[in-house]
């Protein structure tokens, strides 16, 4: 009786995700799909997932800010239901510049050349790199637990490797990565950065994508980008003392590796105060996933951001 009830909770969960958002689609952009759930009207908020998750993971938060905007939760490039371009030997089909470059475009097609983002995880890096490359598209930016890949990387020891495994093991070369991924699917969601409170079958929608040989590898180019033409990108900004300059929220997980990590640089906030002077935010309960963990602390801080 307890697992039927149990069964049917999480159905229901999914059913609720799928009926709260107004509508889903696809925009074509350069050749490539991108999957979208939309809901409510007003302003744009663009929403970008991280790793492991799906725009599924905003199914708690989008509909607390649909009130008064028009909120866009999409999947990036080789997630969920989104296309898989190919990629090249520099990875950059599959660098936050391209793949930020490809949401401007597909907001664009969607009727909002301007909007305020929201990103987590890779999706927060995808998110300041559009920023940086395109400010006239971006009005604000909430960044969740995540510093810049060059300055990851710049302070990387043994504890970060240990911490950020998927870093270190989804950026070696193929098909190292892809094997361990596709041969043990369901098993990145059973540690910190895939954990969570939902039930299979939100879990079956987001191992879906591990599923897929295709996907998994753009995965894992999403990664050797990162380890690689992203991080040039970013030193070549840093050297030209480019700057975010739109609003900047920043927020990270209460006793998590950011909350942890970086004391002696100001925290989290202290790093990015050199890429966005005005940079500001604070630490969340929920961990990693405070957003899908944790949404109403998270909605009413957003919503105290885009009122400022």
């Amino acid at each position: 009786m307890q697992r039927r009830t149990f069964l049917a909770a999480t159905l229901a969960q999914l059913a609720d995700a799928q009926r709260d958002a107004s509508s889903s689609g696809t925009v074509e952009v350069a050749g490539n799909k991108i999957f979208y759930r939309r809901y409510g009207q007003g302003p744009a908020i663009l929403m970008v997932h991280g790793f492991p998750r799906t725009s599924l993971m905003w199914r708690y938060l989008a509909p607390k800010l649909a009130a008064h905007h028009t909120v866009v939760c999409v999947d990036l490039r080789a997630y969920g239901r989104s296309g898989i371009p190919a990629s090249t030997d520099d990875h950059f089909p599959y660098s936050k510049r391209a793949m930020a470059k490809e949401l401007v475009d597909a907001m664009d097609k969607l009727g909002f050349p301007a909007f305020a983002l929201i990103g987590h995880d890779r999706g927060g890096r995808v998110s300041y790199r559009m920023a940086l490359d395109h400010p006239k598209n971006v009005e604000r930016l909430a960044v969740f637990d995540v510093i810049p890949i060059l300055e990851a990387w710049s302070r990387s020891d043994a504890r970060f490797a240990q911490t950020y495994w998927p870093w270190i093991l989804l950026s070696q070369k193929q098909p190292l990565p892809e094997s361990y991924l596709l041969g043990a699917p369901e098993a990145v969601f059973h540690n910190p950065f895939g954990q969570g409170s939902f039930g299979p079958d939100i879990l079956a929608e987001y191992v879906s994508t591990y599923r897929d040989p295709a996907r998994v590898h753009g995965i894992c180019e999403e990664y050797r980008a990162a380890a690689t033409i992203d991080v040039e990108h970013d030193r070549e900004d840093k050297k030209a003392s480019k700057r975010i300059e739109c609003p900047m929220l920043h927020l990270w997980a209460e006793g998590g590796p950011l909350d942890t990590f970086y004391a002696k640089d100001g925290g989290p906030l202290g790093i990015w105060r050199q890429w966005a002077p005005g940079a500001h935010g604070q630490a969340m309960k929920g961990g990693h996933f405070f957003p899908e963990e944790n949404p109403d602390d998270t909605a009413a801080r957003i919503k105290q951001f885009l009122a400022a």
